[in-house]
C-alpha cells in the first residue's frame, strides 16, 4: 500500500490526501483505469517504434 500511494504521489500528481479520502472501490476504479492507460500508452509507444 505505501508503495502504490508513492507511485500515485510522484508520478501521477495525487496528493496524499485525496488517496486516502477514496472509498475503497472508488480507489479500485482509478487503479484500475491509471492501469488501462498505461498499457494503452505502451502499446502506442511500441507500435510507433515498430513504424520507424
Amino acid at each position: 500500500m505505501y508503495k502504490l500511494n508513492f507511485q500515485l504521489m510522484q508520478l501521477h500528481k495525487y496528493s496524499l490526501t485525496e488517496i486516502e479520502s477514496m472509498i475503497p472501490f472508488e480507489r479500485e476504479i482509478y487503479l484500475a483505469m491509471l492501469a488501462k492507460h498505461i498499457r494503452e500508452e505502451n502499446e502506442r509507444i511500441k507500435n510507433a517504434k515498430r513504424r520507424k
